[in-house]
């Protein structure tokens, strides 16, 4: 095979040296990766888990229920990974509020980011060395690569290494906002479907599991942290830790409610259909204000808009027929 490209493809006996020093070094890459992965020392709980219950893990709702202990990187985690732990505990929350678990999330997090901040430059280095080896490409491209002086070049590859190490950051919180404002949106219905299923003799944990199943095509976040929730008490974890983490993972602050008072009727043995009815009633009340909220917000938010778009139409009818008109008289 190659061979044959070099025999098709003269322009690359003189740089096949540097095409197999880039094949080698991105080999030894994910050589080192594979065996960092292999070599990550595994929670004998997360294994006792899946020799128990294997169907079940495999599904990616099940993912990140049980892991190790967070402790200081060392090695090469240090280059791949903050070493301030308050830094690693704001980044595990942000992976955790847009969804993604595991004890290696910030790790691989990381490693995308230092991933992106070598290929895209390497990208844009291998089309110019491509280019200058006389190897065919569009038209457009080449112009381009042509047009390019040495600094401009440098100024690129710079500007490349930054967006692939910072986007993955900007990406990040979009996912954070758009999950949050998913389960805010889909939580009162879901609190309604259980004070029902409560108050039709399910229990609190059967009635979250139903809903979850219910609600598995219309609210997917909400669901899977229902679920997150059954399955972190049936491994045999404590009820109130399970719903404290509930409350952390969503980052909503009627999620961290509606926690503090289930916890709160099974402490002191209050009915959990009369809490649960009384809050439902309090989330439909702020969910109406929040409404109006928005609703009133719109004639100020309107108001710039239409004085931006409308303004300059208004001058140009009240002053434009008095410029006509002296134009006319003195021109």
């Amino acid at each position: 095979m190659v061979e044959w490209l070099l025999d098709n493809f003269p322009a690359l006996n003189s740089n096949v040296n540097i095409i197999l020093m880039i094949g080698v070094g991105v080999g030894m890459m994910l050589f080192v990766y594979g065996a960092f992965d292999a070599l990550t020392p595994a929670n004998p709980a997360i294994r006792r888990y899946r020799r128990n219950d294997l169907n079940n893990r495999r599904s990616s709702f099940d993912a990140g229920i049980l892991y190790n202990p967070e402790v200081d990187p060392k090695g090469l985690m240090k280059a791949l990974m903050p070493v301030d732990r308050n830094e690693r505990s704001r980044l595990k929350r942000d992976l955790r509020n847009a969804g993604f678990l595991g004890q290696n999330a910030i790790l691989r997090f990381f490693g995308l980011r230092v991933a992106l901040a070598i290929a895209l430059p390497m990208v844009f280095v291998l089309l110019v060395m491509i280019r200058r080896s006389g190897i065919w490409l569009p038209g457009d491209l080449i112009w381009f690569i042509d047009s390019l002086p040495p600094l401009v070049m440098l100024q690129i590859i710079a500007g490349l290494a930054g967006i692939g190490f910072f986007a993955p950051a900007v990406w990040l919180k979009r996912k954070v906002s758009q999950r949050v404002r998913e389960i805010e949106e889909s939580f009162p219905n879901a609190l309604d479907l259980i004070q029902i299923s409560v108050e039709a003799g399910l229990g609190f944990d059967a009635a979250m599991t139903r809903v979850a199943n219910e609600m598995v095509h219309s609210a997917p976040a909400l669901c899977q942290e229902f679920r997150m929730v059954q399955l972190e008490i049936a491994a045999g974890g404590e009820r109130e830790k399970a719903l404290m983490d509930l409350a952390a993972r969503t980052g909503v602050d009627e999620v961290n409610s509606f926690s503090n008072v289930v916890l709160q009727s099974v402490r002191f043995g209050t009915s959990m259909s009369d809490a649960l009815q009384i809050y439902a009633h309090e989330m439909r009340t702020s969910r109406e204000l929040r409404a109006q909220e928005r609703a009133n917000k719109l004639p100020v938010k309107m108001s710039a808009v239409m004085s931006a778009l409308m303004l300059p139409a208004m001058i140009l009818l009240i002053v434009g027929p008095v410029v006509i008109r002296w134009m006319n008289t003195f021109g």
